[in-house]
């Protein structure tokens, strides 16, 4: 009986080791962009928690910081291309003499986007074959120049896509976007999870939405909940990174195509960078959620004059 035991387990190994080399001979070698030095993705769960008011002000803090580096962002969510509105940005792509896209350009960040594709309202009915086949295209066929830094705004979800680009290309870190709710923090901790299966380093999670500020009476109401992302954050071992409060001024911006970082750059929150110097990454996304907080919660708490909402 011992030696049957000792058997099957040999046999048990043996065959885990042919999975992994089965599965090592499947998995795609990755190769860097063209030109891009450092990939950062920004990711969530679930659509509709801000991902890409934040991969977008982040890829402008990210130059704000440091005149000298070059920064693009990538669009990747073909089927809800949003990077187009938030950077006032129309019009399609040229292509070089290497029938190379080249990007559109606006507030000097260099943008590639299924939106500059198609029509602003064609929905995308593609099935995963040609998805990933557009993907390829934006991570291989776009003319980048030299870029420091390439900030690519990822689809919601664990799906292909996300495989696909986390498994072709080196990147140097994800941050998690959510909001404080119970129900998107399950996608988030899906998302993390994913990265960590596929050896990307998780900077950290964003809580946005964390709070609303009342402009009448100035109560603050965490209407999504209150520090969900940072009991998540404590689970996952990783940091948060920052939060971000729901205030109108944001949405506004962004619908007008005109991200904070760029819309206040006099503010003294915006300023703050250039006297501080380089930040790290990490140090940069924390630095962008105090701007977002501060410039539309903190400043909102003026006197109080005794006024109620009703």
């Amino acid at each position: 009986e011992p030696k049957l035991w000792l058997g099957a387990c040999h046999g048990d190994a043996s065959l885990k080791e042919r999975q992994r080399q089965h599965m090592a001979r499947g998995l795609p070698k990755q190769k860097a962009i063209a030109g891009v030095k450092q990939v950062i993705v920004v990711a969530s769960g679930k659509g509709g928690v801000g991902k890409s008011t934040t991969a977008v002000n982040l890829a402008l803090g990210l130059a704000a910081n440091d005149s000298s580096k070059a920064v693009g962002l990538l669009d990747a969510d073909v089927y809800g291309p949003s990077v187009p509105k938030l950077m006032n940005l129309t019009g399609n792509p040229e292509l070089t003499e290497k029938n190379l896209m080249r990007p559109l350009v606006n507030f000097g960040i260099p943008c590639m986007s299924m939106g500059f594709l198609v029509e602003e309202t064609a929905p995308i009915v593609w099935r995963g074959l040609m998805v990933m086949s557009a993907i390829e295209k934006l991570l291989r066929q776009v003319d980048w120049g030299s870029l420091d830094y390439l900030v690519i705004d990822m689809p919601p979800g664990t799906g292909d896509v996300q495989l696909s680009i986390t498994q072709n290309i080196p990147i140097a870190g994800a941050v998690i976007v959510s909001t404080p709710q119970d129900i998107a923090l399950l996608d988030a901790r899906r998302g993390a999870e994913m990265f960590r299966k596929v050896n990307v380093p998780v900077l950290g999670l964003v809580q946005n939405m964390s709070v609303f500020c009342c402009p009448k009476c100035q109560t603050m109401t965490h209407i999504f909940g209150a520090d969900g992302a940072r009991e998540l954050a404590s689970t996952l071992g990783v940091k948060v990174l920052g939060d971000v409060p729901l205030h109108v001024n944001i949405r506004e911006m962004c619908d007008r195509g005109r991200p904070v970082v760029v819309s206040s750059p006099e503010s003294p929150e915006v300023g703050k960078p250039y006297k501080r110097g380089p930040l790290s990454l990490e140090q940069m996304v924390v630095w962008l959620c105090m701007v977002l907080f501060q410039m539309n919660t903190v400043r909102l708490s003026l006197l109080h004059t005794g006024t109620h909402c009703f």
